[in-house]
């Protein structure tokens, strides 16, 4: 609901997702940061397999493929 209301905010849906796009492909995972810093990071930078079973939000993917519906 946060991206439709940022979709609908901007009117630009095209720019949240390559936004979100940008940092999905930044953000691989196999960064070492120290778990203290690691919720000042937009995407977690320690993310684990088993973290997908406890995300509060969609997988990026799914959030990039619905903003461009839009």
């Amino acid at each position: 609901m946060a991206d439709a209301g940022g979709a609908e905010l901007t009117r630009f849906p095209e720019g949240l997702a390559s936004a979100l796009e940008k940092i999905k492909n930044n953000n691989q995972g196999k960064m070492k940061v120290d778990e203290a810093i690691s919720p000042l990071f937009i995407s977690d930078p320690n993310k684990t397999a088993l973290d997908n079973l406890f995300a509060t939000h969609p997988p990026l993917e799914e959030r990039i493929k619905r903003l461009r519906q839009m």
